[in-house]
């Protein structure tokens, strides 16, 4: 899929509102599919925070899911159509990157309100985020070596800043759920408030934001975000693995698993007892 986002009115599963003070709320809308990520929505995330670069109007973006997910990761039908397919896997790896890299650099602050379940790709978006509001009884996994591949979309490059090493090997090897009152208090998320104040807190917050010094709000994003470009390389090779585990046997175990929600028996683990 080759698509040019230029303007909003180019995105199909983002909704955009405008608010007072410069203020962007972007809402994730998939809400049938508890916004996962089909190929389309996955490259909307990734590209629409150079969209917002260049958006003059725009002081503060804030992001959130509609319904009651803020993205439940993947669809399982485009994680279906990537396995062993090289071409499909090298445009997800782009586009992947993309949300990191994009995020990264979008020279506005970014404010996550993570209203519900968040997993995989739209976890990326919502701890990728400057400033991240959770829910204090959502769930959150990274949940990767769930389906069989390694920890690539953002965890390598952030979780180990955010939560420390021993935090982070842990829930990213496991791919055990967390709750928001939990993210909070390991320092994953900035704050965890009670479930039905997580969009008004994040408005708060931009709208302060909005009405703050701009040359140096953005000045501060931007020589924070030093830490990340360093750990550059990290990110890269972890979704380097995580792309080219596609091509492995396991994926395709871990997938039928999740349909059938049972506990995955991989081939890597077969005869290894």
């Amino acid at each position: 899929m080759t698509e040019r986002f230029t303007t909003y009115d180019d995105f199909e599963h983002l909704m955009f509102d405008r608010l007072p003070n410069g203020v962007l709320l972007i809402t994730l809308n998939r809400p049938e599919h508890f916004n996962a990520a089909h190929e389309r929505m996955h490259a909307e995330m990734g590209a629409v925070w150079k969209v917002i670069d260049t958006d003059e109007a725009t002081r503060v973006a804030v992001v959130t899911g509609a319904g009651k997910a803020f993205s439940a990761g993947g669809d399982l039908g485009m994680v279906e159509r990537q396995i062993g397919d090289i071409d499909n896997t090298l445009r997800t790896q782009r586009e992947a990157a993309a949300i990191v890299y994009n995020m990264m650099d979008c020279r506005v602050p970014i404010i996550s309100a993570i209203n519900g379940v968040a997993v995989g790709a739209g976890l990326a978006v919502a701890i990728m985020a400057d400033i991240s509001i959770a829910g204090e009884g959502i769930r959150l996994t990274d949940g990767h070596l769930r389906l069989g591949v390694a920890a690539g979309d953002h965890a390598a490059i952030i979780w180990p800043l955010l939560c420390g090493m021993a935090k982070a090997k842990y829930y990213l090897l496991t791919s055990e759920f967390i709750s928001g009152a939990e993210a909070e208090r390991i320092g994953l998320v900035s704050l965890a408030v009670p479930d039905d104040q997580v969009l008004e807190r994040a408005m708060e917050i931009a709208d302060r934001l909005g009405r703050g010094p701009q040359a140096a709000i953005q000045g501060t994003k931007r020589s924070l975000n030093g830490w990340l470009r360093m750990a550059s390389p990290i990110f890269d090779s972890s979704l380097g693995h995580e792309m080219l585990h596609f091509l492995h046997p396991d994926v395709a175990e871990g997938l039928a698993a999740l349909k059938e929600k049972r506990e995955p028996v991989f081939p890597s683990t077969l005869g290894s007892d």
